[in-house]
């Protein structure tokens, strides 16, 4: 899939998710591949000046709500900081809660996409989550396309982005 540069109008000015991708994978810090990041960054978008995301909060960059203040322009290279802690949070989510280090490079890309976007509170009593300690990757996979509603109704850009996450997760298990 290639990397989008996606077009803000008044609300922001847009910043390009290859550059972010690079700068965070040549730190060397992320276990998540080039996919994943890819796929974790393309469905955020990413914006160098605050906006408040559908959920309410104030968000900036590539999905980031920490320290996220109105008024405030960013750089790459803190856009890239602020994204590589955010990716740090999931992987050590899907690492205690998910046995991270038995999960292939796709599939722990994959978990650690839902898990930025959802959040660990509610992945880490997931049955994805318990299919992935367990030894069912296969299992584990297939539990994405349960993750598209947004309060009690489908989201469309939810479901696209779970059906990635879903390949992503299946390509190279056995």
């Amino acid at each position: 899939m290639p990397i989008l540069n996606r077009k803000v109008g008044a609300a922001g000015a847009v910043c390009a998710v290859g550059v972010i991708v690079a700068i965070v994978l040549s730190g060397g810090q992320v276990r998540t591949n080039q996919r994943g990041l890819e796929l974790i960054g393309n469905a955020e978008g990413c914006r160098r000046e605050p906006y408040t995301c559908p959920a309410g909060f104030v968000t900036d960059g590539i999905g980031n709500t920490h320290g996220a203040k109105p008024g405030t322009r960013k750089t790459d290279e803190q856009i890239a900081a602020d994204w590589q802690q955010n990716i740090l949070d999931a992987e050590a989510c899907v690492n205690r809660y998910a046995a991270g280090a038995r999960l292939p490079d796709n599939t722990f890309s994959a978990a650690v996409s839902i898990a930025f976007n959802v959040g660990c509170p509610k992945m880490q009593k997931s049955t994805m989550f318990r299919y992935f300690r367990h030894g069912q990757l296969v299992d584990g996979c297939y539990e994405f396309p349960r993750w598209v509603f947004g309060g009690d109704k489908e989201l469309p850009g939810l479901a696209t982005r779970r059906e990635e996450e879903r390949q992503l997760c299946l390509k190279g298990v056995k």
